[in-house]
């Protein structure tokens, strides 16, 4: 009994480590891939225990895991679609065969070369597509389940796409002269004209208009301010009162603004929400007490400073994704606006994924249930874009393997070859 157990541990030695010379030939043939998780081969003692006056051996038994833990290092590239993660998470894939799917199989993947299709899908050439929350039109992200794929989308972007950027804010700082609101007076009207950026591009103008109260004595510091918006065919959209300090450490800044018509005054901002065409635009015109807004001095009208944002229709220029992993669309008209919101996918036990080809993982029972996380947040790391992640294949370790792998093979013949022997001399003793 003990000569046979002795051959079929032998054969069982072979089994093992064909099993091992297997994935070692996968790593290093994998040894340039990038994404690519190596495969390990561990061994493990079977014993069937002895026999009164004799021991009976067991053998061994490979087992072959892929090690999804330990990623490769970054190398940069030149692409900005060029995806890796720094740190724990994969990408969300799907399979491009599947785009059209209702409920697709979700697929992870630490890394990929991506590019928009001719259908404007952001793909690897190998076809995976890449799965990402879609912004609102402003660039907000909304809120989407993280424990499931029911927000998830496959990214895709028009190469033609156009859009603008509607102007949402806009500071003013106007000094009026003081005099105009003393006695003997004229009471003349002073205007000013403001352009912004409308929802579809275009532009339209606030036009306010500044009128001075006039006292019969003294000085009243006291202003009303009408303001239209031409893309509501020259509506007045807010008349206020404005007035000014004349003595103190304040003396020629606002004191208050009282609301006649329109939304009201934020004190605390210093701001105004405007009900324009294009939507609410948010315009400054300074804190009581604060010298940067509007102003009373003794000085002519002018205007010191308007800043606003927004910008005109533009046609898009370029993509990038940022480390929390934000699409941005780059335009030429010099604005930037954020698409898509790319999550990156965790699981209790990444070595339970399942490989499935081009270095993509599925969900299994072992790996446990996934949770979707903003990049950088939670456990997981950042998106790195420009860059890739290498093959985790150490390939002089391989080799190292490889040496011991043949040793032990040749080894193991040597044993089904010595037992053979031991039989045939069994055989011999009859004659």
């Amino acid at each position: 009994m003990s000569i046979n157990s002795s051959l079929n541990a032998g054969v069982a030695g072979l089994n093992a480590n064909a099993a091992r010379l297997a994935a070692i030939s996968d790593n290093i043939a994998n040894s340039a891939t990038f994404g690519y998780r190596r495969a390990q081969t561990e061994f493990e003692a079977m014993v069937i225990g002895g026999t009164s006056g004799g021991y009976t051996a067991g053998g061994v038994r490979a087992i072959t895991e892929r090690i999804v833990d330990r990623g490769g290092a970054l190398v940069g590239t030149a692409s900005p679609l060029d995806l890796a993660v720094s740190g724990r998470g994969m990408l969300p894939v799907i399979d491009s065969a599947s785009v059209d799917e209702s409920n697709p199989r979700l697929l992870m993947t630490p890394t990929g070369s991506f590019r928009r299709d001719a259908d404007g899908f952001i793909r690897t050439e190998s076809g995976l597509v890449l799965l990402g929350w879609p912004a609102n039109r402003d660039g907000s992200m909304p809120t989407y389940p993280r424990d499931s794929i029911a927000g998830l989308q496959p990214m895709r972007v028009d190469a033609t796409q156009r859009s603008s950027n509607p102007t949402t804010e806009m500071s003013l700082g106007v000094n009026l002269p003081a005099a105009a609101t003393r006695a003997g007076a004229d009471g003349t009207e002073q205007n000013l004209t403001l352009e912004y950026f409308g929802a579809l591009g275009g532009t339209e103008r606030l036009s306010v208009a500044f009128i001075p109260t006039v006292p019969a004595s003294g000085s009243s510091g006291t202003w009303t301010v009408r303001i239209t918006d031409s893309g509501q065919s020259g509506a007045m959209i807010g008349e206020y009162t404005l007035r000014f300090s004349d003595s103190g450490p304040a003396s020629g800044t606002v004191a208050s603004v009282t609301t006649v018509s329109g939304a009201s005054y934020d004190a605390a901002s210093g701001t105004i929400a405007l009900p324009a065409s294009s939507g609410t635009i948010t315009l400054k015109l300074g804190r009581p007490g604060d010298s940067g807004g509007l102003t009373q001095f003794d000085s002519s009208f002018a205007l010191v400073e308007m800043k606003k944002n927004g910008s005109p229709m533009g046609s898009m220029t370029g993509l990038a994704v940022d480390d929390q992993g934000f699409l941005v669309a780059s335009y030429d008209t010099g604005f930037s606006q954020r698409l898509y919101q790319i999550p990156l996918v965790d699981v209790p036990n990444l070595n339970g994924l399942a490989a499935t080809g081009r270095q993509a993982f599925a969900l299994t029972p072992d790996s446990g249930a996934m949770m979707l996380w903003d990049a950088g947040t939670g456990p997981t790391g950042r998106i790195a874009g420009f860059s890739r992640e290498s093959s985790a294949t150490d390939v002089a370790a391989e080799l190292t393997s490889l040496i011991q792998t043949q040793r032990a093979y040749a080894s193991n013949a040597k044993v089904i070859q010595t037992v053979d022997e031991m039989l045939q001399e069994t055989t011999n003793i009859k004659r």
